[in-house]
């Protein structure tokens, strides 16, 4: 993960559960956490996993305030108030999340929760395969070598003739040809 970032590349990490990663990578699990700035929390049930996000989110203080009295031939009243620690959410507090929340951490900002988005309100959603399963991407198609060209595509054909190159042909060389408006 630190190489991957170094070279500005992008990652994103997908757990069920913070215990599949320990059993890959046992002690390298934390390093690979701790090279992600950003994570997310759906919800779950999995103890380590619900451990390791009470820890993570870290401590608030709290005020307590005690107030005692005794009754009797002299009655006396005091209060006192104490600070204290707690949890931002204890371990039964995250097993017990609303399933609608999630709670995000971002480098630099203190844990918050917010609301899950609901993607069939996105207005692209009629994109998605969850929408109609005609949208899915095929990779075996787009992987195939017997791809057939079209008398509208647009192509760069290079010819062979033998020699070596002594230069890598430009990055333009590989790009995609422009979408053809209709």
């Amino acid at each position: 993960m630190a190489t991957i970032r170094s070279r500005e590349i992008s990652a994103c990490l997908v757990l069920q559960a913070q215990s599949q990663l320990k059993a890959l990578y046992k002690d390298n699990a934390d390093t690979i956490v701790g090279n992600c700035d950003s994570a997310i929390f759906l919800g779950g049930k999995e103890k380590t996993t619900l451990e390791d996000w009470s820890k993570m989110m870290g401590k608030e203080t709290i005020y307590s305030l005690n107030t005692s009295e005794t009754k009797g031939n002299s009655p006396s009243f005091s209060n006192s108030y104490q600070k204290l620690g707690r949890e931002l959410m204890t371990v039964d507090e995250l097993a017990a999340m609303d399933s609608d929340s999630c709670i995000l951490m971002l480098r630099g900002l203190r844990p918050f929760m917010s609301k899950k988005y609901d993607i069939t309100r996105h207005p692209l959603y009629k994109q998605l395969a969850d929408y109609d399963r005609r949208n899915r991407f095929d990779t075996r198609r787009f992987l195939s070598t017997k791809l057939k060209v079209r008398p509208d595509d647009s192509f760069t054909a290079y010819e062979d003739e033998g020699t070596e190159l002594l230069e890598p042909p430009p990055p333009e060389a590989f790009a995609a040809p422009p979408a053809q408006s209709s």
